[in-house]
């Protein structure tokens, strides 16, 4: 007991008042294991330090979309964040209330329902779209989570703390996109490659979309983006006038999901 105490004592001073000129290699060893504790391992931009002024937004531009890149996307997202591909329920069943969705593909009229009209043309409204969490400026579901459980960052990502989430649903019904999933079952399945450097979830918890955001603070790009080839999807900082995506979308006209609703998306399509 008295040995744990010193060891503790001598930890908690090495990490306060860092390595003297006369230090061990092994309390140097134990201060770098304190400031990785505080600030995350070596390499990791602390947030919000790091990225406090940027205003992130995404891009995806339609007439690059393929079956093929789109089912890469969402197996590069699938893959780092621990989502579960639970069986559908039956055979023939395109639906799963089971299932758990971060970026999928979705039918044009189902994703723009104000948009759609006679005179479109048909690659337009016959193609798929990949779909998210729009990361809206003004989130409803942040607005009416009781325990804060989704929140938003500075840079302006709606994030979710599982450990908070009661599993009340408010959120999912506040959100106009169905952009958020329920774990009806154990998200932990025996099938599932475990991704350490992402937490996973329990049952009984809401989860969507974070814009990787563990991704940006290490200053590197979403999943699904790094996994894009011909630049189907565009990310970047809205506050950066130099940035790609603000040439992107300079360059073109682009549309939004349910404008109508006040959200405010930060998902921009071009089509």
């Amino acid at each position: 007991m008295k040995s744990d105490r010193r060891h503790f004592l001598k930890a908690a001073g090495v990490a306060t008042i860092g390595v003297a000129a006369g230090a061990t290699a092994a309390e140097a060893n134990l201060l770098d294991s304190a400031k990785e504790l505080l600030l995350g391992p070596k390499g990791a931009a602390p947030y919000p330090e790091a990225k406090k002024n940027a205003r992130w937004a995404m891009v995806v531009d339609t007439r690059k979309l393929t079956p093929e890149s789109m089912e890469k996307m969402i197996h590069a997202c699938n893959h780092a964040h621990n989502i579960p591909l639970h069986p559908l329920r039956k055979k023939g069943d395109k639906y799963n209330k089971d299932e758990i969705k971060w970026i999928w593909e979705e039918e044009f009229e189902n994703a723009f329902p104000g948009q759609m009209n006679e005179h479109l043309p048909p690659k337009v409204t016959q193609n798929e779209v990949l779909v998210l969490c729009n990361q809206c400026e003004n989130p409803a579901c942040v607005r009416v989570c009781p325990t804060k459980a989704t929140f938003q960052r500075e840079d302006g990502i709606v994030i979710m703390d599982f450990h908070r989430c009661i599993g009340c649903r408010f959120c999912m019904a506040a959100c106009p996109y169905g952009s958020r999933s329920f774990n009806f079952k154990d998200p932990r399945i025996a099938s599932l490659e475990i991704n350490p450097e992402f937490p996973t979830r329990m049952k009984g918890v809401v989860e969507k979309c974070n814009f990787c955001a563990e991704q940006l603070d290490k200053g590197l790009q979403p999943h699904c983006v790094e996994a894009c080839e011909n630049g189907e999807l565009v990310f970047g900082d809205m506050n950066d006038p130099e940035s790609e995506i603000r040439k992107v979308l300079r360059n073109n006209y682009t549309i939004r999901r349910k404008p109508e609703v006040g959200t405010q998306p930060q998902v921009y399509y071009i089509v």
